[in-house]
């Protein structure tokens, strides 16, 4: 690709990838069943000790669990972009049903509304997952 226009990137700080983490509220998770990929956008909330991501169901239905309880490491990529750069953090580890307590006015503290599409608020449900954070690498556009 003799005249493929590019940018340089490097790496993240870890100072970096930590307020980049802190300062977002979505990304997309992507999760496999074998050969079958599937991945989500989803806000999650970082507080520096834990990286939690707010799942919906409906109705008691979804595919997303099938995914999740199928995959033995998660990949969940935040990202942004400018006129001027791009950056991107990537997490991977092991997704598991948070174990923590946190009442209905915390998760909206921790979280952005959540966003929905054509089903009643009544047949949602939620369930918060923590990401264990085993490998977390983070990229930046460089001049």
């Amino acid at each position: 690709m003799e005249h493929a226009a590019y940018v340089y990137t490097g790496g993240l700080s870890e100072e970096a990838v930590e307020e980049r983490l802190r300062s977002g509220d979505h990304g997309v998770l992507g999760l496999a069943d074998g050969d079958d990929a599937y991945a989500v956008p989803l806000s999650y909330h970082y507080d520096g000790d834990a990286f939690l991501l707010r799942v919906s169901d409906h109705d008691g239905h979804s595919e997303k669990r099938g995914f999740i309880e199928a995959t033995e490491t998660a990949t969940f990529v935040c990202y942004g972009a400018t006129d001027s750069g791009s950056w991107s953090v990537q997490i991977r580890g092991p997704l598991r049903e948070w174990q923590g307590d946190a009442d209905e006015e915390r998760i909206n503290e921790w979280f952005p509304a959540f966003r929905l599409f054509d089903e009643a608020i009544e047949n949602v449900g939620f369930t918060l997952y923590e990401l264990q954070m085993e490998a977390v690498v983070g990229r930046e556009t460089i001049e």
